[in-house]
């Protein structure tokens, strides 16, 4: 497959009634849970291994930078936070190291494999009765409204079926005056470097992941899904159209991720 394809395959397409896209697969709507859990349930156990593999390691910087921008409260007030589809911990544990106290961070992931992880890992970790895990989807989550301080989901929503649905219920789970926080990989916006990323991309990450973990697939699939994922300004405006104010983003490393932010009023 050529770069030029690439970027083709890149543009979010419409699918027909009834089917969604599965990386570059075109699938029935009801199909695509099962998929991605799948994916998931097989690298659960490499979930930061994986991440890795994707980024270069710039995964662990760039979750740095989302908490910074996120910056939570230091001080004694009550703050509740939700990470979805953060099953490992990896953003809840930096969130609970950066925050006061006070703190409690729920950790809501549609994968019990994933769960299972953060789980362990908390286990090891100093933040007893301040973090809970719970199985659920992104596009309903099992919270009443107005819950939360703050929602992240870092890594997560290009894999959610219905990608206006998540951001939806990520609105109604907001306190007014709460934060929505996104990491995500993105559009390269530094001319020269999408085509250095995409034969990294296309050419090693497969590969890798097979020799990791046996099976190169699931890594076909996430490769695939990120060139999926709308543009940083398509998603904006689906950030906006679910109702969010001051809605803005930042590239990160030439905009193979990015951040975006907004605020339910």
């Amino acid at each position: 497959m050529s770069t030029q394809s690439f970027k083709e395959d890149r543009t979010d397409t419409p699918e027909s009634e009834g089917t969604t896209h599965f990386g570059f697969k075109t699938v029935a709507e009801g199909d695509k849970v099962k998929l991605v859990h799948d994916v998931f349930e097989q690298v659960a156990s490499r979930y930061d291994l994986m991440n890795d593999l994707m980024s270069g390691g710039l995964h662990r910087a760039w979750k740095l930078a989302l908490i910074d921008w996120l910056n939570p409260p230091r001080g004694g007030r009550p703050y509740a936070h939700i990470d979805v589809a953060g099953g490992t911990g990896d953003i809840a544990f930096r969130v609970l190291d950066r925050a006061g106290p006070n703190a409690h961070v729920t950790v809501c992931d549609i994968n019990s494999h994933m769960l299972g992880v953060g789980k362990a890992r908390a286990e090891a970790q100093t933040f007893s009765g301040r973090v809970e895990f719970a199985c659920g989807d992104a596009e309903a989550l099992p919270f009443p409204d107005r819950s939360f301080d703050a929602y992240t989901i870092a890594f997560g929503i290009r894999n959610v079926t219905h990608i206006e649905k998540a951001l939806a219920d990520a609105y109604r789970v907001l306190k007014p005056g709460g934060r929505f926080l996104c990491l995500e990989f993105s559009q390269v916006a530094v001319p020269g470097l999408d085509a250095i990323y995409d034969t990294y991309s296309f050419g090693a990450i497969p590969q890798i992941g097979k020799w990791v973990t046996g099976d190169g697939e699931p890594y076909q699939y996430l490769v695939e899904s990120i060139r999926r994922f709308p543009s940083q300004d398509r998603f904006k405006a689906m950030i906006e159209a679910a109702g969010f104010a001051r809605v803005q983003y930042r590239n990160l490393t030439g905009g193979i991720a990015a951040m975006h932010s907004g605020w339910r009023l």
